[in-house]
């Protein structure tokens, strides 16, 4: 398959920018393949697939820098496991899955575009029970699956919204859950696709050049608002074009 030269910029500036958060960028990469003229559905395997790199980058840089609090990662990661593989199992109707994409993409462009608003003071940590994170880890999982990322787009802003982690142990905690479900999710959705990664392989360099870039300066200096703001002006042009081919 040959891929636009512009392609590898945007993928790059997206590892970039989500790895400095922790995240993979899946939701990044389908809107990069939205934007030029690719299916999402059919390349939430080559997404997922940069997700696991990028996130493993990521996360490597925030555990060597101490970040990493397990009991943050396995409560969730243990029911959403299971549950990225039965909804990267789901065949959803072609509308379903592209407006919950564009739902998807429009809520990661608003988290990129407000990231950083806060005072920098770190949250007292109050891990949550199993009771909670049990039921919020299998709700990540499935919807992540289902569309083709590794859910950290939505486990960090809960973690910081219920204070239950600081933005650093959030990110590495995310990579974690990123990675893992990840897999999962790229199991279902390539049984069903089929995925060769090699005609991939220049994706799979300028995303792992980003990720080793973003995921240093995030765990060891700051983030990149202004490469985030740009980030965000693509995720909501890619929403407005997955719904205006899939209902316009």
């Amino acid at each position: 398959m040959t891929l636009p030269i512009e392609i590898y910029p945007l993928v790059f500036m997206v590892a970039l920018a989500y790895s400095s958060v922790g995240h993979g960028g899946a939701s990044g990469y389908l809107a990069v393949l939205a934007l030029f003229g690719f299916m999402p559905k059919e390349m939430a395997s080559s997404a997922l697939a940069l997700n696991l790199l990028v996130a493993g980058t990521a996360f490597v840089a925030y555990w060597k820098s101490g970040h990493f609090l397990p009991r943050l990662f396995w409560p969730f990661a243990l029911t959403s496991v299971p549950c990225a593989l039965i909804g990267g199992l789901i065949d959803a109707p072609a509308r379903v899955y592209s407006g919950l994409l564009a739902i998807v993409l429009a809520y990661a462009a608003f988290r990129l575009a407000f990231a950083g608003k806060g005072n920098g003071e770190e949250e007292p940590l109050r891990v949550p029970g199993l009771a909670v994170a049990l039921p919020v880890g299998a709700g990540i999982g499935l919807l992540s699956g289902l569309i083709g990322v590794g859910g950290g787009i939505f486990l960090t802003p809960v973690m910081l919204l219920f204070r239950w982690a600081d933005a650093k142990r959030s990110a590495a905690a995310s990579a974690a859950f990123i990675w893992v479900n990840s897999i999962a999710g790229l199991y279902g959705h390539s049984s069903r696709h089929g995925f060769n990664i090699v005609e991939f392989w220049p994706l799979v360099l300028a995303a792992f050049l980003g990720g080793v870039v973003g995921s240093s300066i995030g765990a060891r200096y700051f983030t990149v608002p202004v490469m985030k703001r740009v980030l965000a002006g693509v995720l909501v042009v890619a929403a407005f074009k997955m719904l205006r081919v899939s209902y316009g």
